[in-house]
């Protein structure tokens, strides 16, 4: 991913061009850049949803 930096003297024309810069991702883009985040802030080792889920709700049955 790559970072790139604009500098602009109003927060209007900062959100004008974040929000250009992400209608041009291409979906791929947007998956890369979530997994990315995904890795950042729950690490390498984690659960994808459906496993998460699953195992959720066999604690859930053993609780009841």
């Amino acid at each position: 991913m790559e970072r790139i930096v604009y500098k602009t003297n109003n927060f209007k024309a900062a959100e004008e061009w974040n929000i250009l810069q992400q209608t041009q991702l291409t979906p791929k883009q947007r998956q890369e850049i979530a997994l990315e985040l995904r890795k950042r802030v729950y690490g390498t080792k984690s659960l994808d949803v459906k496993e998460a889920y699953k195992l959720n709700k066999k604690i859930r049955e053993k609780n009841i």
